[in-house]
């Protein structure tokens, strides 16, 4: 028994040491030919699937409306006096209102020459009383280096004569793995969007995201409940899109400035109608309204401020963004306001687990080889075909039913490579066993012989 258990761990570390070397390869590039499949497929996840196939489409979210953003700072501060007439509990506004580079001339900015508008937009931002701007986490060069994505040493503001009237929250949405890397760095990278930062320290002061300073004003007790979940990064469930083709000829035909694919996250109104009044001034009272860019008018292919996320109708090797940035904000406030989260396993778990299964399984391996020698090739894949499918199975059962994300990744993985890995195991184990045999037997005729 003991002999059969130290086969068992050493089959399950070779198996583990085997799937660290085939990350190590993947990432130095040897294989750079395939690397479009391997990126597309590393962006798929089973939950995604969940969140695109199988979960029903919940209502929308009344309490929720977005706005596109007009395209200048005029009208922009028109919206926000309209809006802030019907009461809302707050209106965020994801947009930066200051000079790129921090050029602070004419040519270089050329918002500053309508200095009418800058001061229309600073008076109803003070007006309003309720207004979040967004702000932005930097990194210098040499931080990031060394702390990529985890670790901020700066924020970027807009303009004193908007912020100072406003709440201010950044709105750095994370578009990498955990560790920040594959992160987009413009806007026209591709940026697929899976989870949120709730708050971060930055020079000793936290900082609040964008979209949970909104939750915040909005319901404060609801908001800390999330924040008392102490994640460092939440995984987004998200409820919904706005409608991402074009219905300025439905609104026409239809009278309509709101539709969806789906049943809408919540209500959104396009700029030229809500310019023209063409809305329900019921809809803002005591609600949270977002004015964004949701491109230059609803179905616009623009790429700008836009995201892959799970609700892609392509969930893998996908081609078109799906969200803009408001719209992953929206899907935020919903998730606190409905304290509908995402649960995860620690990664702790994730090791133990799959450890344990793979071990298991190689007792497994040991005992069919022995009792079913003839069939043993043929019964070890199609109980790592059978296994995989149950893992998977239960991932997407788990998440679609409790919103539990069984991140088991490192399980299938191991799943995947028991059967290669014990057949080489086993190869070796008995090359060294014939090899030591006939050094044992060569040894025993060579002292017979000298006995004789």
């Amino acid at each position: 028994m003991k002999k059969l258990i130290f086969k068992g761990v050493a089959v399950t570390a070779f198996v583990f040491l085997s799937m660290w070397g085939f990350k190590g390869i993947t990432e130095i590039n040897l294989f750079s030919a395939f690397d479009p499949i391997s990126q597309a497929l590393s962006e798929f996840e089973l939950t995604d699937y969940v969140f695109s196939k199988l979960r029903p489409d919940p209502m929308p979210d009344s309490r929720i409306v977005l706005v596109n953003i007009g395209p200048t700072r005029r009208e922009i501060a028109q919206q926000v006096q309209i809006i802030s007439q019907y009461k809302p509990k707050v209106i965020g506004i994801d947009g930066f209102f200051n000079c790129e580079g921090g050029y602070y001339d004419t040519i270089s900015c050329p918002q500053l020459l309508d200095t009418l508008g800058n001061l229309m937009l600073s008076n109803a931002i003070q007006q309003a009383g309720n207004v979040v701007l967004v702000s932005r986490l930097l990194q210098t060069d040499s931080l990031f280096k060394t702390h990529p994505g985890h670790v901020f040493d700066s924020m970027e503001y807009s303009d004193p004569i908007f912020k100072d009237y406003a709440y201010n929250a950044y709105a750095n949405l994370p578009t990498g793995d955990k560790d920040g890397n594959g992160a987009a760095t413009y806007q026209e990278d591709v940026k697929i969007c899976k989870s949120i930062v709730p708050r971060i320290d930055v020079n000793g002061r936290e900082e609040l995201a964008f979209a949970v300073k909104m939750a915040q004003l909005y319901d404060s007790v609801k908001t800390q409940k999330f924040l008392a979940r102490n994640n460092y990064e939440e995984v987004i469930n998200f409820r919904g899109n706005i409608n991402i083709s074009d219905v300025r000829v439905k609104h026409l035909r239809e009278n309509m400035t709101s539709v969806s694919d789906y049943n809408a996250l919540c209500y959104a109104i396009d700029w030229i109608p809500f310019s023209r009044g063409e809305y329900d001034p019921s809809m803002f009272e005591n609600n949270v309204v977002i004015i964004g860019y949701l491109g230059d008018y609803f179905g616009d292919s623009a790429w700008e401020d836009k995201f892959f996320t799970p609700l892609n109708t392509k969930v893998a090797g996908r081609a078109n963004p799906d969200m803009f940035g408001p719209v992953i904000h929206a899907n935020v406030v919903a998730m606190i306001l409905n304290e509908d989260y995402v649960n995860e396993i620690p990664e702790w778990l994730q090791i133990a687990i799959a450890l344990v299964i793979c071990f298991l399984n190689v007792l497994l391996f040991y005992w069919m080889e022995k009792t079913f020698p003839l069939l043993y090739d043929g019964l070890s894949v199609i109980v790592q075909l059978i296994e995989i499918i149950i893992v998977s199975a239960l991932v997407v059962y788990f998440f679609a039913t409790f919103n539990y994300k069984l991140e088991l990744s490192l399980t299938i993985g191991a799943l995947a490579l028991i059967g290669p890995c014990f057949d080489i195991y086993k190869g070796v184990e008995n090359t060294l066993i014939e090899s030591l045999t006939r050094r044992a037997r060569k040894v025993l005729t060579t002292q017979t012989v000298e006995n004789t």
